[in-house]
């Protein structure tokens, strides 16, 4: 049963309108740039065990993935 919000926006509402709406302000090279700031970011606090991790992790998932396909 759904609750009811008293006409408030979800918080997935409100995301997922935001998105539309960045979408429509800005192309693939804003998408690209944010993309690049993250990873360099992410990649000043991590090491190479970080990413493999993240990689087999990943590859579980898939694997797993397939196997109920």
């Amino acid at each position: 049963m759904a609750k009811k919000n008293d006409g408030k926006m979800t918080v997935k509402e409100a995301g997922r309108k935001g998105g539309e709406a960045t979408a429509q302000d800005h192309d693939k090279e804003f998408y690209q740039e944010i993309g690049r700031k993250g990873g360099e970011a992410t990649s000043e606090n991590h090491g190479k065990e970080f990413y493999q991790e993240i990689g087999e992790k990943g590859g579980e998932s898939r694997s797993k993935q397939r196997d109920n396909d």
